[in-house]
């Protein structure tokens, strides 16, 4: 089977050749994204394999569709960047991954609190300058913060295991509560309670149209003031000018965030010598309460080995006509 690996990485194709091991499986790495003109690289591939930034919209899918596409696998656990109703009107079966490794993202999540919270980036950089002077540095500890979780799917069912070992109040939404989290944490009745009462609020919900700026001018008058925010899920979560504002006004005391609304044309490459046009993300840059880092927040060896291994679990039942265990959720 030809499959096209579009958004290929460095870091990520040996583990992708060696998943492949034993499979009969021709990969085409593609370092550019998928889009509207990339799409006829994927001509002659029966299979394509994308990532959380590129685009499979009905246009796209059609352009697939006529290439001879009929399996598409997205290397991520969101699928939102997916027309699902076109794949599934052009005949063509989707598959994700949906827990290549909710530990990975919990753990990175409670390092940007812990980074963040203790100033230790800006420590690290004073000593770097030889500048060991402490003036604003104090930060806060856990067990004097109450925690709001966003959602306890997978990730936040880790990120509350996680702070229950710093002694914090922990509380906790999600419109289906488990059982695990609720020996840990309070779940409270709706989203509201949870913004009104949370020291610090992370979020762990995927993008749909009733998360979509989830956090908004009127969540934030809703918060305490100084209210510490983070977001390792999607970027579309976060209002970002909304939040810019918050944090000018001293309403958001502190952000870290591992995702970006507006990331496509940011995240995964270098541009170090370009002269960023966002000036939204120009400016949350400027804050020295804010870390922004290139959503990473997945990126282990686990988590990569899980990724390959899942796809290539999904694309070696298409090839048998079996049913996809990981197949994206009908629309």
């Amino acid at each position: 089977m030809k499959v096209a690996v579009f958004n290929t990485k460095r870091y990520e194709r040996p583990v992708l050749e060696k998943s492949a091991d034993g499979f009969p499986i021709e990969f085409t790495f593609l370092e550019s994204r998928l889009d509207v003109q990339t799409a006829l690289l994927a001509a002659g591939h029966e299979a394509v394999l994308i990532f959380v930034n590129d685009v499979a919209n009905r246009s796209i899918l059609e352009q697939l569709a006529a290439g001879g596409t009929r399996f598409l696998a997205t290397r991520s656990a969101g699928f939102n960047q997916i027309d699902r109703q076109a794949a599934c009107e052009l005949g063509i079966t989707l598959a994700y991954v949906p827990a290549y490794s909710p530990n990975a993202v919990a753990e990175f999540t409670i390092g940007l609190i812990l980074t963040l919270g203790r100033h230790i980036h800006e420590g690290h950089n004073r000593v770097r300058r030889a500048d060991f002077n402490l003036e604003g540095l104090c930060g806060f500890e856990l067990r004097d913060m109450t925690v709001g979780v966003c959602g306890t799917g997978r990730i936040g069912t880790e990120v509350v295991k996680l702070l229950s070992g710093f002694g914090c109040k922990i509380l906790a939404y999600d419109e289906e509560p488990n059982e695990q989290v609720m020996l840990l944490a309070s779940y409270v009745d709706t989203r509201e309670e949870l913004f009104r009462y949370s020291d610090i609020l992370t979020l762990h919900v995927p993008l749909m149209p009733s998360t979509y700026h989830l956090i908004d001018n009127e969540a934030l008058k809703l918060m305490k003031d100084g209210v510490f925010l983070i977001n390792t899920s999607r970027g579309a979560l976060i209002d970002t000018p909304a939040v810019v504002e918050g944090l000018k006004s001293r309403k958001v005391g502190f952000l870290a965030i591992d995702v970006y609304e507006e990331e496509a044309c940011l995240f995964f490459e270098d541009h170090s010598s370009d002269i960023i046009r966002d000036d939204t993300f120009a400016r949350l840059l400027t804050f020295p309460n804010v870390i922004v880092t290139g959503h990473q927040a997945f990126l282990t060896m686990h988590a990569l080995r899980n990724i390959a291994e899942t796809t290539m679990q999904s694309l070696d039942e298409f090839a048998k006509g079996f049913p996809c265990t990981h197949a994206v959720p009908a629309p």
